[in-house]
This record gives C-alpha cells, structure tokens and sequence, in this order.
C-alpha cells in the first residue's frame, strides 16, 4: 500500500536524522495512512479509502457523500 492519502493528498517527506554530532542519514516522514471502511448511501454500497489521521477528520466534518462526490469528480476508482 502506498504512503497516500486518497482525500488529502498527503505524502511521505524526507529529510535528515542529525545524531550528536551532527552526521547526517537520510529518513522519511511517512503520514500516517490508516484503511478505513464506509457506507455511501447515495452509492448504496461500502467503500475502502487508504486515509491519513486528517482525511478521517475531513470526512467527519464535511460528510462522507461530499468527499465521495469530489474522488469520483476527480477520476479516482472507489
């Protein structure tokens, strides 16, 4: 599964660990991707999203038919 969110957008960063002394290694800041199953009553079927904490959020705040409505608008597959 890729480290995506399908309603944010959201990423992986990248940066640096920095030890004591200042040596540098290259990370990654991976968000923090969760699969999350709903109904859509206007699909009258489940869907599974791959979501960030913020997505979950997204979701409560505006409805699951807004969010569902804009992914279809956008082309992604559900």
């Amino acid at each position: 599964m890729a480290a995506t969110c399908q309603v944010t957008g959201a990423v992986p960063g990248f940066g640096h660990n920095v030890s004591h002394s200042k040596r540098t290694t290259k990370r990654r800041f991976n968000p923090n991707i969760q699969k999350k199953r709903y109904y859509v009553p206007s699909l009258r079927r489940s869907i599974t999203l791959n979501l960030s904490a913020k997505g979950i959020k997204v979701i409560d705040v505006r409805g699951i038919d807004a969010v569902v409505g804009e992914l279809i608008a956008k082309g992604v597959k559900l």
